[in-house]
């Protein structure tokens, strides 16, 4: 074997066997953040580090996948465009499909090329869309297929979320994934704000017709976040690609469990992202400026509040901090369908405001649920007799392919709400129906949530009020210890 490479502490080395070698100054062969000596001496400052430049590549990511949220608003008759609003609930649905169905093979990708790599490609992919958006908000008289097919390449946006969360997973402690996870999906999520905070700041100084600024602006800051990846990320060797077995972990009835829950929670802030200024502008006829200056209040919230979700679900367990949200955001339901229905402009941005403070949370505090199952799991293998090493890199492996899965599953609830806002406009020039059929969806999903993670079975003890810690959590797929996540 070759001489070893340091690097910040970290030994890096060839590998040698079947598969390609993985060595170079990016690579990191060793990588153990639950020791704590080893994370307190070298991992935690690396960690960090990729975590800044994991962070904002998926910010960029979010912002382009989110660009047509703002361009809709541009594509109005005075500029040449014929589109109707139900078309343009369908533009938003496309994009948020492509953006769902790319986080699959973006989660796997990361194992395969490693997660400094993948981000790099990922990144420069931004590029494509960028260029899309750029010339099809100048081209009005584009036939709406063609404009479909080339907005829709905005998606690629939508699988970096997926692929960066992988990737940031296998880097953090168990103790500190609730803040880790929260921060990087965070600082993503707020793209689709900044993105309407860019479309607002060019129709206020340059009006409506120059919504070609948009994406224009978007150009310097991909090659920005490409450059930031190349020169402060690493790829770890010991994160190794088995599909078969991260694809086989989707039979574990927690996945479609988990993956409800997060439709309920970053479905419908993705979704009602995306949808807020076209709705302010289809349901209470506000003009473009006024819509884009309402609407992107709601991605901020969400955005900023999503790492106190996951910080309260350190503290408190993640299914408590969950079933709350889901009674809350039913509430919230209720009151648009009653602001809907009287016209109440105020009561509707207020009550959508709650809503995007509670996706934040959510979003929060369901990511953490889903490697603390895992953990849960790995912990019941050791005691089992499995060696320590192999049960903590298999569930480790397990989970951050799950945190992309069920991302992908998560991101198609957009596309519902989407999808739901049309049909109910399209039928009933009301958008109420599609709020009150939200509202049944969380009761459903708080319902879940209380059965399979929090409720005691008959003859149990009542468990102490602060949660287990993650290595000491009981496996949830056990009914009788299904506390774990409390």
């Amino acid at each position: 074997m070759s001489a070893a490479v340091k690097q910040e502490g970290l030994v890096v080395t060839p590998e040698t066997g079947t598969r390609a070698p993985r060595t170079g100054p990016s690579w990191i062969s060793r990588w153990d953040p639950e020791d704590q000596e080893f994370w307190n001496s070298t991992g935690r400052p690396v960690a960090r580090r990729n975590l800044w430049a994991s962070i904002l590549s998926e910010h960029i990511g979010f912002s382009v996948w989110s660009i047509w949220s703002v361009l809709v608003l541009f594509m109005i008759p005075e500029h040449g465009f014929s589109t109707t609003p139900e078309q343009k609930f369908l533009l938003l649905s496309v994009v948020t499909l492509v953006g769902a169905v790319l986080r699959v093979p973006y989660t796997l990708a990361v194992p395969i090329f490693g997660g400094r790599n993948w981000t790099l490609v990922s990144t420069f992919l931004l590029v494509v869309p960028t260029a899309a958006a750029f010339f099809l908000i100048q081209n009005p008289d584009t036939p709406f297929w063609l404009m479909l097919l080339l907005a829709a390449t905005a998606g690629v946006g939508g699988g970096n979320f997926s692929s960066s969360m992988a990737n940031i997973n296998s880097y953090f402690p168990e103790r500190e994934k609730g803040w880790a996870l929260g921060l990087n999906a965070g600082g993503g999520n707020i793209g689709v704000a900044t993105v309407q905070l860019v479309g607002l700041a060019v129709i206020a100084l340059f009006t409506t017709s120059a919504g070609y600024l948009v994406p224009l602006f978007y150009a310097p800051l991909i090659l920005l976040a490409a450059w930031w990846a190349l020169r402060s990320m690493n790829n770890l060797v010991n994160v190794r690609s088995d599909i078969p077995a991260q694809l086989s972990a989707t039979r574990d009835r927690h996945f479609w469990i988990m993956s409800v829950l997060y439709i309920g929670t970053f479905g419908s802030f993705i979704g009602t992202g995306f949808a807020f200024g076209l709705l302010l502008q289809s349901q209470f006829g506000l003009e473009p400026v006024q819509s884009a200056a309402i609407a992107v209040l709601g991605p901020v919230i969400g955005s900023l509040i999503r790492p106190v979700g996951g910080r309260t679900a350190d503290a408190l367990g993640g299914a408590r901090v969950t079933l709350w949200v889901f009674l809350a955001m039913a509430v919230c339901a209720a009151a648009l369908v009653l602001a809907v229905q009287a016209d109440h402009l105020v009561l509707f941005v207020g009550a959508f405001a709650v809503m995007f403070f509670l996706t934040g949370l959510g979003n929060g505090s369901t990511y953490k649920m889903i490697p603390s199952i895992y953990a849960a799991r790995a912990e019941n293998a050791i005691a089992a007799g499995e060696p320590r090493e192999e049960a903590l890199a298999r569930t480790k492996r397990t989970a951050s392919s799950m945190l992309g899965l069920i991302g992908a599953v998560g991101a198609l609830g957009g596309v519902a709400i989407n999808v739901t806002f049309r049909e109910a406009f399209a039928a009933t020039g009301s958008t109420a129906p599609a709020f009150a059929a939200f509202g049944m969806f969380y009761l459903g999903c708080a319902a879940i949530t209380y059965l399979v993670y929090l409720r005691r079975p008959a003859g149990t003890r009542p468990t102490p009020a602060a949660p287990a810690p993650a290595a000491q959590t009981p496996d949830p797929s056990t009914p009788a210890q299904g506390t774990a996540h409390r």
